[in-house]
């Protein structure tokens, strides 16, 4: 088992200094000078672009896009929006799905605490509330609550997931093709709801339910 998770909780953090901070307490995990740790924050605006990303996914109106080292394709990060990056050890042999689908585990848990009903679906990743009839809204198509994201170098983590709370979701959403999905939306516990859910009624539930399943992953 995973003994010992080290949470960091960062608060709002320009997505590029993040980047290296994780970059560098990475070394110090694979270095075994470290603990596994998982870095809870938010970033200011900002696209970033997996390696997957096709240029129409891009915005067309000229906005910087940072191309990033993850899985997946492009998306968007800002306030309202609680970022993780856990940096932890994975199992040998590494299985980086089985990653994935533990951290889908745990978001569709925190929304289930908030009374939002989320579940896996196969063949995308992340948490999503599927089509239905939403009160006061309409009919709805799925829609991705949670996104994730992950690169394992030297069988440890980085990157991770990210989970709407309250973001502006027109303004952050509007001028991309969220991870290269054209069928489906993007929403928040807030727009589930009808209520606001700021981050800071998230973040404990989160980091809950997501030391449950790191911590609970056999050691190699």
């Amino acid at each position: 088992m995973v003994s010992e998770l080290r949470v960091v909780r960062a608060g709002l953090v320009e997505y590029q200094e993040a980047w290296d901070r994780q970059r560098a307490i990475h070394a110090e995990v694979v270095a075994g000078t470290g603990p596994d740790t998982m870095l809870l924050l938010e970033h200011p605006p900002v696209y970033t672009a997996g390696k997957r990303t096709e240029p129409h996914e891009r915005p067309q109106d000229g906005t910087p896009v940072v191309d990033v080292d993850r899985g997946g394709k492009i998306t968007w990060h800002g306030p309202g929006q609680l970022v993780g990056y856990p940096i932890v050890t994975l199992p040998d042999p590494v299985d980086v799905v089985a990653h994935v689908r533990r951290m889908e585990t745990a978001l569709i848990a925190v929304c289930a605490r908030f009374g939002v009903a989320a579940e896996q679906v196969e063949g995308r990743s992340g948490a999503w509330v599927r089509a239905g009839y939403q009160p006061g809204v309409g009919p709805q198509p799925d829609r991705k609550i949670a996104a994730i994201g992950v690169r394992v170098s030297r069988g440890v983590t980085m990157h991770g997931f990210a989970l709407n709370c309250d973001p502006d979701l027109t303004a952050g959403f509007g001028g991309i093709i969220p991870c290269g999905i054209t069928d489906a939306g993007v929403t928040s516990l807030s727009a589930e709801l009808g209520r606001d859910v700021p981050v800071a009624e998230v973040v404990d539930a989160v980091e809950e339910e997501m030391r449950a399943v790191l911590t609970a992953v056999p050691a190699s």
